[in-house]
């Protein structure tokens, strides 16, 4: 089953990634990819999709699903170095997969959340992503 990361979340505080459930009265009902346990995150909880993610580059920003895209060939079928690798491998790896991300804004603090949340997505969900431009033209037929 392809991986919508639309529906994908990261909440501010909570460790892993969420599925959105549902909209609840005052928020979001969302379930963890890791335990399946089901959590109402209120308004005032910074909650982002991963497809409204994006890293910068030296020319442009490059949606996340690119770089786990990117991070996948350069990988292969082996998991990527968690968060606590050193930053020297962190970085080593980046420079693969995304040559031209901007060492000025783009931090080792930033990959360490990009490594495990692509460690998460290979482990509970799949690296197999919904195209979102094929979406909106098969919703536009």
């Amino acid at each position: 089953m392809k991986t919508d990361l639309s529906k994908i979340l990261s909440v501010s505080g909570q460790s892993g990634l969420f599925l959105y459930v549902s909209h609840a009265r005052n928020g979001v009902i969302a379930e963890s990819l890791v335990d399946k346990k089901r959590s109402a995150f209120g308004m005032s909880s910074k909650i982002t999709s991963l497809a409204d993610i994006s890293i910068y580059t030296d020319e442009e920003e490059v949606k996340l699903q690119e770089v786990f895209v990117n991070l996948h060939e350069v990988l292969g079928e082996a998991d990527a170095p968690t968060s606590k690798a050193s930053a020297d491998e962190l970085k080593a790896l980046f420079e693969k997969a995304l040559p031209a991300y901007d060492r000025d804004r783009f931090y080792v603090s930033h990959m360490k959340k990009v490594v495990d949340w692509y460690n998460c997505l290979k482990k509970y969900a799949s690296l197999d992503f919904v195209d979102l431009d094929e979406e909106v033209a098969a919703e536009q037929e």
